[in-house]
């Protein structure tokens, strides 16, 4: 079997001096945080509780007005909530808390995710990240359904993304990032002024969960990837997958690329939580990527699972897989039902046109 490993080493070699300076004064205020988690889990009325909320509340202050400043020299690190108007920001807010919510149940989790890339999309492509700089328009004329006295017409302003996504290609990092990947091809699909469905490329990646964040490693199969490198070259190569936690996965697949000779034109990495250490190790990494995140959370824990994080976003959109029999791209796919299959119809048949030609 082909693989392609990364080690965790080889990651934090990205890093500057000062990156981990930051990230040394971001963990020192985590671990205040996770006192007051202590206090406030076994808190033993309403006056104890409300007094360390207050003391968790003035934490995360702190977290993110450190987190800002550090991102606010960084062109590649894009957070929902540093680059959009005030008013804004409470939809993101309370979005990201639903997904959070161990009561959040899978169908919900899925409808939250769909709401999650529609803003990331606005972010990315759509002109909401430019803080207040205003999009050139498209236009859309639409047929409605109201024929007395005569046919009507309406005509929509949309933001005219078509210069930004014309060689825009799909890299789905298999299995989490699938529906995401599909919901995202889907907005571009429908801000374009020629209903542009992205070409796929599809990477069999994942990371060895028996290891710690500190000798983690990221292995690519390549015999069950899926794409053509021709199909790479000098493109914009959009990834989106919900979570970003070390940024182990796209190193390894866009290193992969370019020892091949393929030079993408740009590289975006589309989160819904991005982890502030995985989101550096990116941009220190690849050249011309950019994270775009709706939330940035502060550290990772020793298995490199984000903190607060929200689980494993792959299992709360796909369900778990049974013993040592995980589903293929085809069953997935099934998996997703009639209603998710018939509203992504284009972004599924070039899926399975990717994995086919193979």
């Amino acid at each position: 079997m082909s693989k392609v490993v990364l080690k965790a080493q080889d990651l934090d070699g990205f890093l500057t001096e000062k990156d981990k300076a930051s990230l040394g004064r971001m963990d020192a205020l985590y671990r205040q945080a996770m006192v007051s988690f202590s206090i406030l889990n076994t808190a033993g009325g309403d006056s104890e509780r409300g007094k360390e909320e207050k003391v968790l509340i003035g934490l995360y202050n702190d977290m993110g007005s450190l987190m800002k400043e550090i991102c606010q020299g960084e062109k590649g690190i894009q957070v929902y909530s540093f680059v959009t108007p005030q008013e804004s920001h409470g939809e993101a807010s309370r979005l990201i808390a639903k997904l959070r919510d161990v009561r959040t149940g899978r169908q919900e989790f899925v409808y939250y995710v769909q709401r999650a890339y529609e803003l990331l999309f606005n972010m990315a492509f759509g002109g909401a990240g430019n803080h207040g700089q205003k999009p050139p328009k498209n236009h859309l004329i639409i047929r409605t359904p109201v024929t007395v006295p005569v046919q009507n017409f309406a005509v929509h302003k949309i933001p005219d993304v078509d210069a930004a996504i014309q060689d825009t290609v799909m890299c789905v990092l298999l299995r989490g990032a699938l529906l995401p990947s599909i919901i995202m091809s889907k907005e571009i699909q429908e801000y374009s002024s020629s209903g542009y469905v992205t070409p796929f490329a599809l990477f069999k990646i994942k990371r060895d969960d028996t290891k710690s964040e500190t000798d983690m490693e990221y292995i690519l199969d390549l015999d069950r990837s899926y794409f053509r490198p021709e199909d790479l070259d000098g493109k914009d190569l959009v990834f989106a997958d919900p979570m970003n936690a070390t940024g182990g996965s796209l190193v390894t697949v866009v290193k992969y690329l370019l020892e091949l000779g393929i030079r993408p034109k740009s590289v975006k990495f589309i989160n819904v939580i991005s982890a502030l250490k995985g989101a550096l190790r990116i941009t220190r990494a690849i050249e011309n990527a950019t994270v775009h995140t709706l939330w940035m959370d502060p550290v990772l824990n020793d298995r490199a699972y984000i903190m607060p994080g929200l689980g494993d976003a792959g299992d709360r959109i796909n369900g778990r897989d049974e013993g040592d029999s995980p589903r293929d791209i085809l069953q997935l796919i099934a998996d997703y039902g009639s209603n998710v299959t018939g509203l992504y119809r284009s972004q599924l048949r070039t899926i399975e046109q990717t994995v086919l030609r193979r």
